[in-house]
């Protein structure tokens, strides 16, 4: 009884005096207003709260509302967080590094400084809403999703201007070519072989010890070859390998890790490569897993300005943060200007806009602000939404948000007007600050720091002859032909890079000053780790011109592969491209699947595999479609028979 823990009540209860009888009162009165009170701090599934809470009391935070501005004001202190430079790290792969691909198409660091991670602090902010708060913003878009129409991979089918694998799986008329293509599957196969074989499960196969490699790039995720493969295998018409991927996802793929991912390189590598499967098979397996995944990549937008942090963590708290090493705590322009295209496709299959909403925000920002000389430098405060330096390049940090632009107009089957304007303005400004020409007459992409020129090219760089070629055909009339001709002569400037050296493969950043062109003049810039961007190039431009000089290049490349790169149980990068004593960096990177051999194969097939009428690549080369609204959005009553 509460009765005898009053000072002056009898046990039988008898009479109180007045001042016992007030502070008996208060006591009472006190104890009924804490325990209805408690009933608001009870969790929202809990049925009394919902009776005594109104529907309109417990609002979820959703995109673009007030409460979601008010939760913002509740961040946390950044924490410092080391980052792990990439997929491959120098100290694992027996003292030879491979530069990881991510931090833009592929992250810009020396061959030594892919180490396991670089020193230094951790900036990490834990930008998380309340966990309330989040969970109702899921159910809510949830919600949303199953109230719409659901995706018809029959009608997308339907919707496409040309056969997506071509009249007869691309195959050239020419013999010769059919050899060259034909080679370019075995290598495949072969490189796919050695990875089950040795590193089935774990993301990458180290073919000089025959073992697998993890990395720390994925946060815990595993299976990247797999992930990456799976377009590829099918496409080639490896279709029992291609069933031994999907397997392995159906059964193997756990997005439920708890690890530190780098945003950027789950999307383009497990998000494209989900995507890409889906669409090129209908197979709902895939289109089930990336939209599962796509979730757990939304709480890296929860930042003041919505531009996201790079490494979120997968697991249930979904905090993310920046890079140790990056300035200020800044993310990078090449990591959140490459999440367009996967996005807009999680919306197209979810019914789900919040995907689309993130990214064009992301836009909606970056035409806010003042641009240098009309440049987008690679460093922006996701708090401020202010640059941090002024640091330009079309190579890593940089490279593929443009690449994003001119693939999102042509993505959007040439709607999407504002981002045509925001490419070709930043192409007038790449030409005006950047594109410099050598003394020997090659043409080049040089990087601006504050207005001061570094005469250095990246292989990273080397995509961009082939973006400025896909974009040159609806630029103004009177520079298309020049825009044409800048691609070739970029892509021909990559080539001499390749063909100046001993061993015929491109170093990692080759320099045009102190008498040097199209050459590496540091040690640490002259490895080649199996990168793809030279040969995307070359594929390009086959399909635009159908010059045969780009598919006899792109056989000196598979020569060269072939002399050095390939080992007992796989291909390995080297450290040296300029010497022919091969010294192997032990690593068979996932991004040689996805896009190295995928280029090298579509250079030689016919151009009705894959048409660019109907696809664009992603960055990591996982061919997305091109979505034709006015075909997908007709409702004609034959649809109603079409299964999903």
């Amino acid at each position: 009884m509460v009765f005898r823990k009053l000072p002056g009540v009898s046990a039988s209860g008898m009479g109180l005096r007045l001042s016992q009888k007030f502070v008996f009162l208060l006591f009472l009165s006190g104890l009924v207003t804490l325990c209805f009170g408690a009933l608001f701090f009870l969790p929202d599934s809990v049925r009394l709260k919902r009776i005594f809470l109104s529907k309109t009391e417990i609002q979820p935070v959703t995109v673009g509302s007030g409460l979601e501005n008010e939760a913002r004001e509740h961040l946390k202190r950044p924490r410092e967080q080391d980052h792990p430079r990439g997929v491959t790290s120098a100290k694992e792969t027996s003292g030879g590094g491979a530069r990881p691909k991510g931090l833009g198409r592929k992250t810009p660091t020396s061959y030594e400084a892919t180490e396991e991670r670089l020193a230094g602090g951790k900036a990490q902010e834990d930008l998380t809403l309340s966990g309330s708060n989040v969970e109702m913003e899921k159910v809510t878009s949830s919600d949303h999703a199953a109230g719409l129409d659901a995706f018809s991979h029959r009608k997308f089918q339907r919707c496409l201007l040309k056969p997506m694998l071509g009249r007869d799986g691309g195959k050239p008329g020419d013999p010769k070519t059919n050899e060259r293509r034909e080679k370019v599957k075995e290598m495949m196969k072969f490189a796919w072989d050695n990875y089950k074989q040795y590193a089935w499960g774990k993301n990458e196969l180290r073919p000089l010890t025959k073992n697998g490699h993890i990395g720390n790039m994925f946060g815990g995720l595993r299976g990247a070859s797999i992930i990456d493969s799976l377009d590829t295998l099918y496409i080639m018409g490896l279709l029992d390998e291609y069933n031994d991927a999907k397997d392995w996802v159906r059964t193997s793929l756990d997005l439920t890790s708890n690890g530190e991912a780098s945003l950027f390189e789950v999307n383009i590598r497990y998000v494209g490569g989900l995507l890409s499967a889906y669409y090129l098979t209908g197979e709902e397996l895939f289109k089930t897993k990336v939209l599962e995944l796509g979730q757990k990549l939304l709480p890296a937008f929860n930042t003041p300005t919505g531009i996201p942090r790079g490494v979120i963590n997968l697991g249930s708290s979904g905090t993310s943060w920046s890079w140790g090493w990056a300035s200020a705590g800044s993310s990078i322009l090449a990591e959140f200007g490459t999440l367009h295209l996967e996005f807009i496709h999680l919306t197209e299959l979810s019914g789900d806009p919040v995907y689309t909403e993130k990214v064009m925000n992301i836009r909606k920002l970056l035409n806010k602000i003042e641009k240098p000389q009309g440049l987008y430098p690679n460093f922006l405060s996701p708090v401020s939404g202010n640059w941090v330096q002024h640091h330009v390049s079309i190579g890593g940090l940089g490279d593929s948000f443009y690449e994003y632009l001119i693939k999102s107009y042509l993505m959007s089957d040439k709607t999407d007007e504002d981002a045509k304007q925001m490419y070709y303005s930043a192409l007038e400004a790449i030409e005006a600050n950047l594109v410099q020409k050598s003394p020997g007459g090659l043409t080049y992409m040089a990087e601006w720091r504050g207005g001061i020129l570094d005469h250095k090219m990246g292989h990273l760089a080397c995509f961009s002859g082939g973006m400025i070629g896909i974009g040159a055909d609806d630029g103004a009339p009177d520079k298309r032909q020049h825009y044409l001709d800048l691609a070739a002569e970029i892509t021909h400037t990559c080539h001499e890079s390749y063909d100046r050296s001993a061993t015929k493969l491109g170093p990692e950043a080759f320099r045009f000053d102190s008498g040097a062109e199209a050459t590496a003049t540091r040690l640490s810039d002259r490895y080649y780790i199996l990168r793809p961007e030279v040969i995307e190039s070359y594929m390009y431009m086959w399909r635009l011109t159908h010059d045969p000089k780009y598919r006899d290049w792109g056989w000196e490349a598979v020569e060269a592969l072939e002399q050095h790169c390939r080992v007992e149980s796989g291909f390995s990068g080297i450290r040296d491209v300029y010497t022919l004593t091969d010294s192997h960096d032990n690593m068979q990177q996932s991004f040689f699947l996805s896009e190295t051999l995928k280029y090298l194969y579509l250079l030689f097939s016919d151009d009705d595999l894959l048409p660019l009428e109907d696809w664009v690549f992603n960055t990591e080369a996982h061919p997305l479609p091109v979505v034709h609204k006015s075909c997908m959005q007709d409702k004609s009553p034959q649809d109603k028979m079409l299964p999903g």
